[in-house]
């Protein structure tokens, strides 16, 4: 009896969530950009919720820019600061002629569509003609005080078909430092009319605005009305939440400033605000899972102010429960071509590779983002060639791997395959897969997968893609949600059948679009690093782009079809050779590797790993700087180094651990720091640590030219423990001794 009343108790369960999911499929919920939760919403209902939160047409537009550019420009590139101070002499803005054609014609190569222009920095310094400060272009010699880099920029936005966006920064030093500026004033909130009248130089637009605003919001509005109405369309405006320095408790009134460009600009969407946010670094770094339907507490179409979003979880299902809103809103992914926003100079200034830009394309453009590359003119007014030999590798890159969609002529739902935005396919919740079957077999390793985001939301929380091989389905791909775009990366496979599998969804999942790609990945070269406990690590080498870094392996990301082979004998490694996978244990000797993409091979790498280094022990140091201690000298990390006090007769004793055999070291100079290169020395020996003997002199030259690895090997072979080097001459005559790291060869 209790077993039959235990299953209608249970079947009774399983009617009601039967009708309780009926019921909610359908409650009728209109797709937009905003949706508020109430008291009554469930769980259930929130999720249901954001399933219908949708980006304005506006938003959807930017995001299919995809590949955008900011230009930074202006004081800062002469004196070589990031940030200006305010009062800068605009004389110091030394520009004698400016090339926005080569510019536009430079970011077209790339692939961009989109500018955004800093026409003013945290400075104050505007670089069109204002009517409302002489703080510009206008107080300098560049065409007597009459040019407009904005408008030469505008003109050549459009010969090259590149639309145009606005950075005007809210903050202003000039208005902060000058005794006479309007930030933080202490101005009334009175009525104001904008644009304000200047009698010598009227407006052809001449529609007007009412605000009740301060001083200082009547001027950016001004400034703002200029923007958006004298230089064509604008499709950006670009803020973001730098506060250099406040002043008499300055508010920003961004209400009146979105009127404004609402009305002027309707086709732009708004950076730092409830169109587009800040995807939370400057480094091009992305998440896994960037979810476009973000929780907020407060209305965000009400909002003045908009906090940054940078937690590595935003739109996940336990961070919709607890909202009051939930509104779409799109990140741009923002970094910098080179080490800084503003050119410096081409000596000094690292430049990302190839590698590392294309990387970061498809990790945020694949990621449901828009990627925002940070490209700074120099100071006769033109992108280094360095920068445009990058940005043309990438663009011939994205059009070598995306411009040929390899399920062109392929089968299966006509609605994802015919590359149109406006089509797609609404999964039955049944059946949450689809075939496509090519008439021959190709070769990919590319797949772009995007839903039908306008009209149906960000749906799909996890898939997984297979491919027809060897008679069976064999999982090649996965991930979590989509969005407006996710490419997938994965090793290379040929085939004529492919599947999509929707795993958990939202709602009803709807797909715009699947197409496939081929990206030729050529060999690296490697790197063979071993760590202080002796585990060897063999990876694809990439540039030390130390400027904001995004921890990722750009060019290992890239290759979809790597395989390493490494030999531990000094033989030559070949195909045959042992495969690297994952990191193993070494103790001493000569490691060879090369990598191989298919059947194309890459050049050989070989290291020389001296005996390893986790029993050693600083015995005694002359000298050693806070920051750069005695133990960095041994602790298998290139990129610290000990480095002595000013003085003579440096040195440095080492206990090893054990008495062993050694035959040579070997000499790492930091590669950044000039001022203790060890030119010359002395090795000492002792096997006790207080009875030292002569051992040998050594010596290497051209350090400061070329600061590489130096090896000695000793006269005749020792057996120690403890081990002292002198320094006899420091190269360039400097007064400290620096060790990056050492080695010592059995």
């Amino acid at each position: 009896m209790r077993l039959h009343i235990k299953m209608i108790f249970k079947i009774a369960i399983c009617f009601f969530t039967f009708f309780k999911s009926t019921a909610q499929q359908k409650i009728k919920i209109e797709p937009t950009n905003t949706i508020e939760i109430t008291q009554n919403d469930t769980k259930e209902s929130i999720i249901l919720k954001a399933a219908h939160v949708i980006p304005t047409k506006q938003q959807f537009n930017a995001l299919k820019d995809e590949f955008i550019a900011f230009i930074h420009f202006g004081p800062n590139t002469f004196t070589g600061k990031e940030w200006g101070s305010g009062m800068e002499d605009p004389q110091l803005f030394e520009l004698k002629k400016i090339d926005t054609d080569q510019w536009c014609e430079a970011m077209k190569s790339a692939g961009m569509t989109k500018v955004i222009f800093t026409a003013k920095h945290h400075d104050g310094f505007c670089l069109w003609q204002t009517r409302y400060t002489k703080h510009g272009i206008m107080s300098t010699n560049f065409k007597k005080g009459e040019g407009d880099v904005l408008k030469n920029l505008a003109a050549s936005c459009q010969k090259y078909g590149l639309k145009l966006g606005v950075y005007l920064s809210p903050a202003d030093l000039f208005q902060i430092e000058n005794p006479k500026g309007l930030y933080g004033n202490g101005s009334k909130i009175t009525q104001r009319i904008i644009p304000k009248t200047v009698s010598n130089r009227p407006f052809k637009n001449t529609t007007t605005f009412t605000f009740e605003v301060d001083d200082y919001n009547e001027y950016f509005l001004n400034q703002l009305f200029e923007l958006l109405t004298e230089y064509g369309p604008i499709h950006e405006v670009w803020f973001d939440g730098a506060h250099p320095k406040r002043k008499g408790n300055q508010q920003y009134n961004y209400q009146a400033w979105k009127e404004l460009i609402k009305t002027l600009a309707p086709e732009a969407v708004i950076f730092g605000k409830e169109d587009v946010r800040w995807c939370g670094n400057e480094a091009g770094k992305t998440r896994k899972t960037e979810w476009n339907i973000i929780p907020y507490k407060d209305n965000p179409n009400k909002l003045t102010r908009f906090d940054d979003i940078t937690s590595d979880e935003i739109g996940e299902r336990p961070q919709l429960y607890n909202a009051n809103f939930l509104h779409y809103q799109f990140a741009e992914v923002n970094t910098s071509i080179r080490s800084g926003w503003f050119y410096r100079d081409d000596e000094h200034q690292q430049v990302r590779n190839a590698d590392d830009v294309f990387d970061m394309y498809e990790r945020a453009v694949g990621g449901n983002t828009v990627f925002l590359l940070n490209i700074p003119p120099n100071k006769e007014g033109k992108f280094s060639s360095k920068d445009v030999a990058v940005l043309q590798e990438v663009g011939k890159r994205i059009k070598e791997t995306y411009a040929v969609n390899l399920f062109q002529y392929a089968t299966g739902p006509k609605e994802v395959l015919d590359l149109n935005d406006t089509t797609y396919k609404l999964f039955d919740e049944n059946n949450k897969s689809m075939v496509i079957s090519t008439p021959t077999p190709v070769t990919i390793n590319r797949l772009v997968l995007q839903e039908a985001i306008a009209t149906h939301s960000e749906r799909i929380e996890k898939y997984a893609v297979d491919a027809w091989l060897n008679n069976k389905w064999t999982l090649i791909a996965e991930g979590t949600n989509v969005g407006y775009k996710k490419i997938l990366r994965f090793k290379e496979v040929t085939s004529t059948k492919f599947r999509l599998r929707i795993l958990k969804n939202r709602f009803t999942p709807a797909i715009s679009l699947i197409s496939a790609h081929y990206y030729k990945a050529t060999p690296p070269q490697l790197t063979i690093h071993r760590t202080l406990n002796g585990m060897v690590k063999i990876e694809p080498k990439t540039t030390n782009f130390s400027w904001k870094p995004h921890g990722e392996n750009s060019r290992k990301n890239l290759q979809s079809n790597l395989e390493i082979r490494y030999t531990i004998d000094g033989s030559t490694p070949t195909k045959k050779s042992k495969l690297y996978t994952v990191p193993f244990k070494y103790q001493s000797g000569i490691i060879k590797a090369v990598a191989y993409v298919n059947s194309d091979q890459g050049s050989i790498s070989a290291k020389t790993l001296g005996i390893l280094k986790n029993t050693w022990k600083v015995l005694e140091v002359s000298s050693e700087q806070q920051k750069h201690q005695a133990y960095f000298a041994f602790d298998e990390n290139p990129t610290t180094y000990w480095q002595s006090t000013s003085g003579t007769n440096h040195s440095i004793s080492i206990d090893l651990g054990k008495l062993i055999a050694l035959k040579g070291f070997e000499y790492l100079p930091p590669k950044n720091n000039i001022l203790g290169m060890i030119e010359k020395g002395t090795i000492y020996t002792s096997t006790d640590g207080s009875s030292w003997e002569y051992l040998d002199t050594f010596e290497f030259g051209n350090l400061i030219n070329d600061p590489s690895p130096r090896t000695h090997y000793f006269n005749t072979k020792s057996s120690f423990r403890f081990v002292k080097i002198v320094t006899n001459t420091i190269a360039g005559n400097k007064s400290t001794a620096t060790i990056s790291e050492l080695n010592f060869f059995k």
